[in-house]
């Protein structure tokens, strides 16, 4: 009898210390924010929040306030709802608040890599360098000669008798964009004379075309892989094709093209200067082709389709682009050259800028997330003073906290080209509660965690709507049609994709 008490004892105590482990027993403590476990242990909240992130945020800050936490999967998150209270936490010391952490452990899991002490650093440098200044210019051309080259089939077929051609927005819009930026940062083909170079092009377009396709597989399932949430036979195929991109985006791959964009070659540099193993850096890669082609081609969609539902908005971009064509000195006609559009001439566009913006504050629901490494006190902006507890994680999500919101956006579900514009040219102010809001959109992120890549990924979807305003009319096939609604597992996860693609028509303008 007493060897069968010791047995369940021990049963009891394994089960009560699993769940000590999942954070069942844990309270609130004195000064620390409105806590909301759930009901399921270690999942807590997790099964809502994936499904609808932006409905579940909306309910717990309605019960809990400005500031709560909440345990999902595991990991407890304290989400700051006041925009006017980011401040805080974006300037935090990285001693205290960290951004790796979450990243190490997320690229980790969804791209196989494992960072050492010096990547941040080495692909901040070569993002300052390549992405920025003198190196945006060389990039954008880079990515204007791709998308030439990508596009170049759609004109040419569109045919000189201005025929219309249809296809869906997305597909068209994420696939020419996605191509181009490919070839224009891991280099083309190469050739040797005038024949061959026909025939590296032709292998260009076609090597694109089929990473595309692979990559469009792995994107559906990306926010489900990150949050662990994929079936068996999901995450079986997500690491099929995980290891497929390994291959393919591989260093030996790679290094057998040319014009390979100096972001990718100075990091392979450091990378393999610091000790890094090839077969890391083919993870690398993989991990810099998400990051960089991820979100711009849904942004391009986003972009398209609101200007189409947008007379108006359609009318005023495209007369901006003509007129920035004309002031260049190029002109667009039939059997003439392809536009040339640089750096200088998207710097000439605050309309087509505030539409962009537009697109992004709409489209665009990242989570900035930190760990916090040590307890810490938080002060709110109104005064409150919150604990944070050491092991958790600080989120922001701007979607709901700023983007949505209507004292700071007036309308905040209806597209506004012309929001951002500033008739003075001074850069626009937002606010709320009578105080000004410097955290009014944030699709790039902010602090230590903003996207180093976002004016070469801008100018990547100006260059697109720049060319398709220019070359193309462009109309729903239902004028009709409502914009779609969104994917709503993607929360949390850059730009948003719709749930459904919309049809299109396009012709040659010329």
């Amino acid at each position: 009898m007493a060897f069968w008490v010791m047995v369940l004892c021990a049963v009891l105590a394994c089960i009560l210390g699993g769940l000590y482990l999942v954070g069942a027993f844990r309270q609130r403590r004195a000064k620390e924010p409105p806590l909301d476990k759930g009901l399921i242990p270690w999942l807590g909240h997790a099964l809502h929040y994936r499904k609808d992130g932006v409905a579940f945020l909306q309910r717990m800050q309605k019960k809990h306030g400005d500031i709560f936490t909440v345990l999902l999967g595991g990991y407890y998150f304290t989400f700051v709802m006041d925009p006017l209270s980011y401040g805080a936490i974006v300037k935090e010391a990285r001693s205290k608040l960290d951004f790796n952490a979450y990243a190490t452990q997320l690229v980790a899991q969804v791209f196989g890599f494992q960072p050492e002490m010096s990547t941040h650093k080495i692909i901040e440098n070569a993002s300052v360098k390549h992405l920025k200044g003198n190196g945006l210019v060389v990039m954008t051309q880079a990515m204007m000669d791709s998308l030439h080259r990508v596009m170049g089939h759609s004109m040419s077929s569109a045919g000189g008798e201005k025929s219309w051609k249809q296809d869906g927005l997305f597909h068209f819009s994420y696939n020419m964009v996605f191509r181009a930026g490919y070839l224009a940062l891991f280099g083309n083909t190469t050739s040797k004379g005038e024949k061959n170079k026909e025939d590296a092009e032709r292998c260009d377009v076609t090597r694109s075309e089929d990473v595309f396709v692979e990559f469009r597989k792995y994107d559906k399932l990306f926010p489900g892989f990150a949050s662990s949430t994929l079936s068996h036979g999901e995450r079986k195929e997500a690491e099929s094709l995980k290891r497929l991109f390994w291959k393919l985006m591989s260093v030996k791959d790679v290094y057998e093209r040319s014009n390979i964009s100096g972001w990718i070659t100075d990091q392979q540099e450091q990378l393999a200067e610091a000790g890094m193993p090839e077969y890391m850096r083919d993870r690398f890669l993989f991990l810099l082709l998400w990051a960089a082609q991820g979100n711009t081609g849904p942004a391009s969609f986003w972009l398209l389709a609101y200007l189409m539902k947008n007379p108006k908005a359609m009318d005023e971009v495209r007369k901006e682009v003509d007129r920035v064509v004309g002031e260049s000195g190029q002109e667009v006609r039939a059997g003439g050259p392809v536009l040339n559009v640089t750096k200088e001439m998207l710097d000439k566009t605050p309309i087509l800028d505030s539409a962009v913006q537009e697109t992004l504050r709409l489209a665009a629901a990242p989570m900035l997330i930190r760990a916090v490494l040590v307890d810490l006190e938080l002060k709110m902006n109104d005064g409150r003073k919150y604990l944070l507890r050491k092991g958790d994680r600080v989120a922001l999500f701007p979607f709901v906290a700023a983007h949505m919101d209507p004292e700071i956006h007036p309308d905040p579900h209806v597209f506004k080209y012309d929001r951002f514009l500033s008739l003075d040219g001074r850069k626009k102010e937002f606010y709320k509660n009578g105080e000004k809001v410097k955290y009014f959109t944030m699709p790039w992120g902010a602090g230590t965690s903003m996207c180093p890549g976002r004016y070469f990924a801008t100018n990547e979807v100006k260059l697109f709507a720049f060319l398709m305003l220019t070359y193309f009319d462009m109309q729903l096939v239902n004028v009709e049609e409502e914009i779609p609604p969104v994917i709503k597992n993607r929360y949390g996860f850059g730009v948003m994709q719709p749930t459904h693609d919309v049809q299109f028509r396009y012709r040659l303008r010329h």
